[in-house]
C-alpha cells in the first residue's frame, strides 16, 4: 500500500513509500482508508513536541474507512461496514482509570498516529473497541474532522459546564465544530483569533458567534467559560482576564507552549483552570449522536494523500477554514 511515512531522525517532510499492507490481529479490523483529517496534534508529533513517537510512523488519527477484513475474535463489526477511528487507540481496561470511566487517563494507553500507525495511508488496522459507526448522513470527508476536532472539542465543552457566554480561543477545526454545538445548546459564542484576522472572524460570525476579535482584546461581556484550542500558553492569563467570577478556562490541546506567570488576582474569585486529556469511548458515542441532531456541518479542504506535507504546512500557517482532510490519490 501507499503511505506517508514520518521518521523521527529524518524529520519533515513526510515521505511517500510503498509498504506492506498491515494484517489484523486478534480483536482488530483492517480498514481501507477513505479519508483522514489533518490535526494540529499531527504537527506536534512531527515537530517533536510530543516525545517518543513510534518511528517510522504513519501519522493520522481522524480516520474514516470501510472494514475489509476482521481478525480473530472480532465481534462488533463485519467486512463492508464503515467506521471511524480516533486518537485513543487502545487502553488496558483493568487499571483504576479504566475501571472508573476515565480510560482517557490510562497509563498504558496507546494512540493512533503516535504509537499506532494511523490513517495517512491506503489501509490501516485498529482495535475494534476503539472504532465507531458513523452517522450515515455524513460523507467520508465530512465525517473525518468529527473524530478528533469534534470529539476533543466536545469533551472540552462538557468541562465548561452550563456556561452561557462561551469564549473560543483559536477558531480552527475544533472551534468551528463546537461553535455549532454551543449555538444549538443556546449558548453565546465569543470567538478569539490570532491577530486581527478578519476572514476568520467573519467565518466565526457566520457560524453563530455574537462577537469575534483578536485574542488579546477583551470581549464586550465577561465570559462564563473559555475553551483554548490554540497551543499558546499566553492565552491562559488572557482568558482568565476575560472570564467572570467562578468561570472556567479549559486548555483543550495535547500540547501547549509554556504558560507565563500571572498575578493571583486574575485566578482569584473561584476561577478554574483545567486541561482536557484525550477522549473516552463514551465521549465518542455521545458526540456522534449529537452531531446528527444539531446537525453539524463540517467545513473541509481536501488534499490527495501524496500532498500531506502541503496540508500540514497549510495548517501550520492557517491557510484554510475548518479542517484539512486527506483522501487517497486517484489511481494512476
Amino acid at each position: 500500500m501507499r503511505a506517508m511515512i514520518f521518521n523521527r531522525q529524518r524529520g519533515l517532510p513526510l515521505v511517500a513509500e510503498d509498504v506492506p499492507a498491515p494484517r489484523p490481529g486478534p480483536h482488530e479490523v483492517l480498514i481501507r482508508v477513505h479519508a483522514c483529517a489533518v490535526c494540529r496534534t499531527d504537527l506536534h508529533v512531527v515537530d517533536g513536541e510530543l516525545p517518543h513517537p513510534k518511528s517510522p510512523l504513519i501519522p493520522g488519527h481522524e480516520i474514516v474507512g470501510t472494514i475489509t477484513e476482521v481478525g480473530k475474535d472480532v465481534e462488533r463489526f463485519r467486512p463492508g461496514e464503515r467506521v471511524g477511528v480516533p486518537w485513543l487507540g487502545w487502553t488496558c481496561g483493568v487499571c483504576p482509570f479504566c475501571l472508573s470511566g476515565r480510560e482517557n487517563l490510562c497509563d498504558r494507553a496507546r494512540f493512533t498516529g503516535y504509537q499506532i500507525d494511523g490513517g495517512y495511508a491506503e489501509m490501516t488496522v485498529a482495535d475494534e473497541r476503539f472504532c465507531f459507526a458513523l452517522p450515515p448522513a455524513y460523507s467520508d470527508v465530512a465525517a473525518a474532522p468529527l473524530l478528533c476536532a469534534g470529539l476533543i472539542g466536545y469533551r472540552a465543552l462538557r468541562m465548561a459546564g452550563d456556561a452561557k457566554r462561551l469564549g473560543l480561543y483559536g477558531f480552527g477545526a475544533a472551534a468551528h465544530i463546537i461553535a455549532q454545538v454551543a449555538k444549538h445548546q443556546g449558548r453565546e459564542i465569543y470567538a478569539f483569533t490570532r491577530g486581527d484576522d478578519q476572514a476568520t472572524q467573519a467565518f466565526a460570525r457566520k457560524l453563530g458567534a455574537v462577537w469575534a476579535g483578536p485574542s488579546e482584546q477583551a470581549p464586550p461581556e465577561p465570559l462564563d467559560a473559555a475553551l483554548i484550542f490554540a497551543p499558546v500558553g499566553s492565552l491562559v492569563p488572557a482568558a482568565l482576564r476575560a472570564t467572570a467570577k467562578g468561570g472556567t478556562v479549559v486548555c483543550a490541546g495535547i500540547h501547549m507552549s509554556d504558560i507565563p506567570s500571572f498575578p493571583y488576582e486574575i485566578l482569584w474569585e473561584e476561577r478554574v483552570v483545567r486541561s482536557v486529556a484525550n477522549l473516552t469511548r463514551r465521549d465518542a458515542e455521545e458526540f456522534l449522536a449529537l452531531a446528527k441532531e444539531v446537525p453539524i456541518d463540517t467545513v473541509t479542504t481536501t488534499y490527495p494523500l501524496s500532498q500531506a506535507n502541503t496540508a500540514l504546512d497549510d495548517l501550520r500557517h492557517g491557510r484554510f477554514e475548518g479542517a484539512a482532510v486527506l483522501i487517497p490519490d486517484a489511481p494512476g
